[in-house]
């Protein structure tokens, strides 16, 4: 029966009261937490069912800070929304964290992931050197940088009276920046890339410095150039890079997740 109005409803397939709209079931289970396995239910039927679905449902790990796993949430229907508030897989606490903050889906054997407006916006760590688009951003350390893209400028007039110009020797026409975005969007410093010309980026080494920041590694991102294009690598870093979700994005076995200040791995797609 329905807490709010008494209602009836199908345990298991009902998600919300049809008469009153209260929530009365539930798209997620929790699999194990930190120190053991969640307590099972009552009954041998519900311990088959549960065993059968971790099987073939996608599952979520949370990771702690150093890297374990603290609870793997079961998404029963495959599918669950993520947030601080009324969520399929809460974190009350996180006040990174929107209160509908993403949205994970399994369609056709495939796990998708949506950003659902958020405000601080869903990071997938990258695993493999990645092509930056105009607009991108990318998580390095706790700097959040866009990538835009400026064009190829166009030829100078001369001037009336024949006197050319004096401006600084550079190796190359720039065509793309990186931007340092502050916490309301603006920009503090911006690094400006030149075709052929790759670019470090770390605590200690690099052509970009962030001494201040101690979550970013000596040598933590390579923005490296080629051909016309430029790719993101991470530099053996100890915290990863991480960029944020725009539209879908597939996810597969491992990858891992930044959703406000909480890490998550798909453990099952």
């Amino acid at each position: 029966m329905c807490a709010q109005c008494g209602a009836g409803f199908l345990q298991g397939v009902d998600l919300f009261c049809a008469r009153c709209g209260n929530r009365v079931g539930q798209r997620v289970s929790i699999e194990m937490v930190r120190g053991g396995p969640a307590p099972e239910p009552n009954g041998a039927a519900t311990q088959a069912m549960l065993a059968a679905r971790r099987d073939t449902q996608p599952r979520l790990a949370l990771l702690d800070d150093e890297g374990n796993i603290a609870r793997v949430y079961v998404l029963e229907r495959g599918e669950a929304v993520l947030g601080r508030g009324d969520a399929d897989i809460r974190f009350e606490s996180d006040p990174y964290m929107s209160p509908l903050h993403a949205r994970i889906e399994q369609r056709n054997g495939q796990l998708w992931l949506r950003d659902l407006g958020s405000r601080n916006s869903t990071w997938i760590f990258i695993e493999q050197p990645t092509r930056l688009t105009d607009g991108d951003l990318v998580l390095i350390g706790s700097q959040v940088l866009r990538f835009r893209r400026l064009g190829y400028p166009g030829p100078h007039p001369p001037e009336a009276d024949s006197t050319r110009r004096l401006g600084s020797l550079v190796p190359a026409a720039d065509v793309a920046v990186l931007e340092q975005l502050r916490a309301d969007s603006s920009v503090r410093d911006t690094l400006h890339l030149s075709p052929g010309r790759s670019v470090l980026l770390g605590r200690e080494t690099g052509d970009w410095l962030f001494p201040y920041d101690q979550t970013m590694s000596g040598k933590h991102a390579e923005v490296r150039s080629e051909d016309s294009e430029y790719y993101i690598h991470d530099a053996g870093s100890r915290n990863g890079v991480a960029m944020a979700v725009r539209g879908e994005r597939a996810l597969r076995k491992g990858q891992r997740i930044l959703i406000g200040n909480e890490i998550l791995r798909v453990e099952s797609a």
